[in-house]
């Protein structure tokens, strides 16, 4: 019988994003962010995102390293939002948007 997958919470807290087992609530790993007091997570159903300090990083979520990290240089160090355009099992609403587009646009051209 095939094991279930490991399901995991992710949990932005003071300076760290922590991934806990959900079945367990044991600690999987922890990534230290930059310190800010509030850090900021989104998970869109494929990517792990932080952000806390005025910056951002996509984080790996099976082992907390760090993908990319984006210090939004000039943008300040106030609080912060995160929205991904992906929806969970879902193509993102911009590359529906861009076939959307293209079809109207070969609609047009053809006739």
């Amino acid at each position: 019988m095939p094991r279930d997958p490991r399901v995991l919470l992710f949990v932005g807290i003071k300076n760290a994003v922590v991934a806990l087992d959900e079945k367990t609530g044991d600690e999987v790993w922890r990534t230290e962010v930059r310190p800010a007091g509030l850090v900021y997570v989104v998970w869109d159903g494929t990517s792990l995102y932080a952000a806390s300090g005025g910056e951002v990083w996509r984080v790996n979520p099976e082992s907390g390293a760090f993908i990319w990290h984006n210090e939004l240089k000039g943008l300040g160090r106030g609080l912060m939002s995160l929205v991904s355009s992906r929806a969970p099992g879902q193509q993102s609403n911009l590359q529906a948007i861009a076939a959307i587009q293209a079809a109207q646009r070969a609609a047009a051209a053809s006739g």
